[in-house]
C-alpha cells in the first residue's frame, strides 16, 4: 500500500458508496490472484467499479484486441480457403475449413502468459473453444 497516490485515489472516488468490508474481501482475493501482476493498482480497479484490468496488469485481452484479432484472422483463412482457427486448419478434415463465429472462440496467448508472453495484439491469436481449453499452457 505504500507509494500509492491515495490523494488522487480520495478526490477521484469519494462520492461513491462502498461497503467496507466487501471491498476487503476484494482486495484479498486479488492479491491472492496469480494473475495479477501488479498489486499497486488492486485499490484504483476496486474503487473504479473492477472494469479497467490495465490497472492489474492481467492476462486477459480486451474485447478491441479480440475483436481485431479475429477479423484480420478471418479475413486471412477466407483468403486461403481454411479455418480461423488456426489449429483445426492444421488438423482433422471435419474442421479444416470452417470459420468459427467471434462467438466460439477464445483469445489465446501465443507465447503463453505464464512463460512472459505479453497480453497485446502481436502475441494473441485466436482459437476455438475446444483446442484453446485442450492447449493448456503450451
Amino acid at each position: 500500500m505504500r507509494g500509492l497516490e491515495w490523494g488522487r485515489l480520495y478526490e477521484t472516488y469519494r462520492k461513491q458508496p462502498y461497503n467496507p468490508q466487501k471491498v476487503s474481501e476484494e482486495v484479498k482475493k486479488l492479491y491472492a490472484d496469480p494473475y495479477v501482476k501488479t498489486r499497486k493498482g488492486i485499490f484504483e480497479y476496486i474503487l473504479g467499479g473492477s472494469v479497467d484490468t490495465k490497472l492489474l496488469d492481467v492476462r486477459v485481452f480486451d474485447e478491441a484486441t479480440k475483436k481485431s484479432v479475429y477479423a484480420k484472422q478471418t479475413q486471412e483463412s477466407e483468403e486461403k480457403g481454411i479455418s480461423n482457427c488456426p489449429l483445426c486448419a492444421i488438423g482433422h478434415v471435419a474442421n479444416k475449413s470452417k470459420i468459427w463465429k467471434l462467438t466460439e472462440m477464445d483469445a489465446d496467448h501465443v507465447t503463453a502468459w505464464s512463460k512472459g508472453g505479453s497480453t497485446d495484439t502481436k502475441n494473441c491469436q485466436m482459437l476455438c473453444k475446444t483446442h484453446n481449453r485442450a492447449k493448456g499452457n503450451r
